[in-house]
């Protein structure tokens, strides 16, 4: 049995694994309100983003970023706000 099949899905394999640990990692108890974990989830998670969206196309890209920033939301939300307050008006 020949498993050069999986590295032709071998990101998409990542991006599942990567979201199955970001929703751990956002279940076990944090002191810092789970901002180191959010810091090395992006970390991985953007490159890993940037592979899927080379090797799949931006559609398939995007319903990744759409499930990472679902469990990333609070990063996201301080993100916009801060966007928001440095826009003249």
């Amino acid at each position: 049995m020949s498993f050069v099949w999986i590295m032709d899905y071998l990101p998409l394999v990542l991006g599942f694994v990567w979201l199955v640990v970001a929703n751990v990692l956002g279940m076990i108890p944090s002191r810092d309100n789970h901002w180191r974990r959010a810091y090395i989830l992006i970390a991985f998670g953007v490159p890993l983003l940037g592979w899927i969206t080379l090797d799949f196309g931006p559609w398939i890209a995007l319903a990744f970023l759409i499930a990472g920033g679902s469990i990333l939301r609070w990063p996201l939300i301080y993100l916009g706000r801060w966007i928001r307050a440095r826009l003249p008006g």
